[in-house]
């Protein structure tokens, strides 16, 4: 198969040193063949041509495909620019990236731990873990709890900023830490991107995420990706992925690799605009325990800023009562009531409504889109004005 429909070389090269929208706009790209498109269109295979000995690097859908390629060279090149050895694997989704981890590196009699205020999916995760004899600990994100449950743990899993309350942690300590132990770790990056924070960098063995959010950021892909660079550990995850099916789609991997060539700009306007709403908000008296990163006198805003080149696009903060958020949720007119965070167009949810999170009723997050900041703090307040009581 020629390297223009199989992509077998290296790709156009970025310098180590480029800037992020340069690298978001040239990652994973092929050479460029005459006649033929920049990013080449999504391969529809089931099966390749493969006579003789089944060597080459694709044989069959469920395992290889070209514009996985494309797309997991490109997720490489944001998670470590200029970084050799890295290899990314692209799933269905996030959560499918996220069990490939897990259930691919844990045996019965392992010990786990997990973030006692992360995603809400992880609650099932854990019930399945430990029907599966494995030992599962818990402890927030914030103040490095996870440090006091670590010792005999096989794998440490972070997630920092938290989702939804924006906690961070000191990733670079926990993974020493963790190594010094003999524990992996496993960051989850969908909050923060490849962009506004690097695992990989900061020593963890395996950056995961869910690719649906700000990373594709359109709110019309399901995705997941694992990223790593210990071969034998990646090798397990591989063929976790081979046994489960948990493959994206070829239409599903080539718009999310067109999507990341405005990641830097999305990125950019999303974490500004953040920043000014949650500066907006921290001024009405109804709103309290607004979160994010960002803001100088936020909890989490030393270790965050030693961490992260951005501090993303979701804000936090309660209204008083389950009443006050649904009826500011409905008088909102730019913002979607939606679950996800990420999307170009902003959305906000009442937590709670869900279950599993460990917030009050009234606990709002809010994901800030690329709309016009000034239309969304005018947006915002309206709507806080229309809920009063």
């Amino acid at each position: 198969m020629s390297d223009s429909a199989g992509n077998e070389g290296s790709g156009t090269a970025v310098p180590p040193a480029a800037g992020d929208g340069t690298r978001a706009v040239r990652a994973g790209l092929p050479e460029p063949v005459k006649h033929e498109p920049t990013l080449p269109g999504p391969v529809f295979a089931a099966h390749f041509h493969l006579p003789g000995e089944p060597t080459g690097p694709y044989a069959y859908g469920r395992d290889e495909n070209p514009t996985w390629t494309h797309l997991e060279r490109a997720i490489g090149e944001l998670e470590a620019p200029g970084g050799e050895g890295v290899e990314t694997l692209v799933f269905a989704s996030g959560m499918a990236a996220i069990s490939s981890v897990l259930f691919s590196q844990l045996r019965a009699g392992d010990a786990v731990v997990l973030p006692s205020d992360g995603y809400q999916a992880l609650p099932l995760v854990r019930a399945q873990l430990e029907a599966y004899g494995i030992e599962v600990r818990t402890a927030p994100t914030g103040g490095d709890a996870q440090l006091d449950v670590l010792d005999g743990a096989r794998l440490l899993w972070i997630e920092s900023p938290s989702n939804p309350g924006l906690d961070v942690c000191d990733i670079r300590r926990l993974v020493e830490a963790a190594h010094a132990r003999g524990a992996l770790v496993a960051v989850d990056n969908t909050l923060a991107t490849p962009l506004g924070q690097r695992p990989l960098e900061l020593g963890a063995d395996f950056s995961v995420a869910s690719g649906t959010k700000q990373l594709t950021g359109h709110g019309d892909v399901l995705l997941g990706y694992v990223a790593g660079r210990d071969a034998e550990a990646m090798a397990s995850v591989r063929r976790w992925r081979k046994i489960v099916g948990a493959i994206s789609g070829p239409m599903e991997a080539w718009l999310a690799h067109r999507s990341i060539a405005t990641l830097q700009l999305r990125v950019d306007q999303q974490n500004a605009s953040a920043l000014t709403v949650a500066q907006a908000l921290r001024r009405r008296p109804e709103v309290s325990g607004l979160r994010y990163p960002g803001l100088p006198d936020d909890p989490a805003h030393k270790i965050a800023s030693e961490q992260m080149q951005r501090f993303g696009c979701v804000v936090s903060f309660t209204l008083p009562t389950r009443a006050r958020a649904d009826r500011f949720l409905d008088a909102l007119r730019l913002v979607d009531d939606a679950t996800s965070f990420g999307g170009v167009r902003s959305t906000a949810e009442r937590r709670g409504r869900w279950g599993g999170d460990a917030v009050p009723e009234g606990f709002i997050r809010l994901s800030v889109g690329a709309e016009d900041p000034a239309d969304l703090v005018a947006d915002l307040l309206r709507a806080l004005d229309e809920s009063a009581d």
